[in-house]
């Protein structure tokens, strides 16, 4: 079965972080993994696009109830009438997760992810601290190759 990278991050963009969305994707796309997200705008799109663009597979796990919701990238819409709260949905998911950027939404996707032993790579995202130290769960990765390199070693060892 292939492997399952969701990639994490916020609605809206600058046109710099969409740039490292599409890398990510394509990079997911290129290691023959399936890209996971929200389905929806910002890095969603961005991953989804870059994914497509190198002939990959993406599913968008939707936080309303129409498929249709789902940015034109996405090859498999599931709408879930959720909410925010599919995000635990998503990255139970996820054999990894690649948050990039993000909002409040991205951080509670970490905290589920970390939750649920499912490995977490951060580029250009939030830092976590417990007892003053930064989380060591937290996967820290400086280029979208770098990023999606560890999720592939992470999921695979």
């Amino acid at each position: 079965m292939k492997l399952h990278i969701g990639v994490l991050g916020p609605h809206t963009t600058t046109p710099e972080q969409y740039q490292l969305g599409l890398a990510v994707g394509r990079n997911i796309a290129d290691a023959g993994a399936i890209l996971f997200c929200g389905g929806l705008d910002g890095m969603m799109r961005a991953a989804a696009e870059g994914a497509k663009a190198a002939g990959g597979q993406t599913v968008g796990i939707l936080p309303g109830t129409d498929k249709a919701d789902a940015n034109e990238f996405i090859d498999i819409g599931i709408p879930t009438d959720l909410g925010a709260y599919r995000n635990a949905l998503l990255v139970r998911s996820c054999d990894a997760v690649i948050a990039v950027h993000g909002a409040y939404g991205t951080l509670s996707e970490i905290a589920f992810a970390l939750r649920l032993k499912v490995p977490v790579i951060g580029l250009h995202t939030w830092s976590v601290s417990r007892d003053a130290s930064p989380d060591p769960a937290i996967h820290v990765a400086q280029s979208a190759d770098d990023a999606v390199a560890q999720a592939i070693r992470l999921i695979t060892s």
